[in-house]
């Protein structure tokens, strides 16, 4: 299940997240292999406890674990962001473009684009049946493609304030 910021006022808005539980998310984004003991005696909880809060971060949509890659690593020699203006329902628009499984991060914007959509191909190729496919969408105007030269920084540690 991809997770979505969710508006104010919403469920996961005001989930009423405690202390502890913004620690143990703190815990993972620093090293999310860390064993739920070694996190327990970091935040003062048992083992245990610290696995039913996991879990119910994880099934509140709050927060998932995943093993982040490097696609050029992978085979994915082609990344890019493509800017998106459309003229239609920007929220089915961006939903379309969601589902395609090149898309890894898609947003409804506010500015010159109204959908910014990141997409890893395996090549230039493919970046560009993408572009076509997502050009094809109903509703979509036109769109810009940023292509990624050389990633610079990817952390995922900014904490939860």
């Amino acid at each position: 299940m991809p997770l979505t910021s969710q508006p104010a006022g919403s469920p996961a808005a005001n989930s009423g997240i405690d202390a502890v539980s913004k620690a143990i998310i703190e815990q993972l984004q620093e090293d999310g292999r860390r064993s739920y003991a070694a996190i327990g005696k970091a935040v003062g909880l048992s083992e245990a406890a610290v696995r039913q809060r996991v879990q119910k971060l994880m099934d509140g949509g709050i927060m998932q674990i995943v093993a982040v890659t490097d696609p050029m690593q992978l085979g994915f020699s082609r990344q890019a962001m493509l800017g998106v203006k459309a003229e239609a329902d920007l929220l089915a628009v961006s939903d379309e473009i969601a589902a395609i499984p090149q898309v890894d991060y898609c947003l409804v914007t506010a500015g010159s684009f109204d959908i910014l959509a990141e997409v890893v191909c395996e090549n230039d190729h493919d970046l560009m049946l993408l572009v076509n496919q997502i050009r094809s969408i109903p509703g979509v105007r036109s769109t810009e493609t940023f292509m990624y030269l050389s990633l610079r920084k990817q952390e995922y540690n900014w904490g939860t304030r």
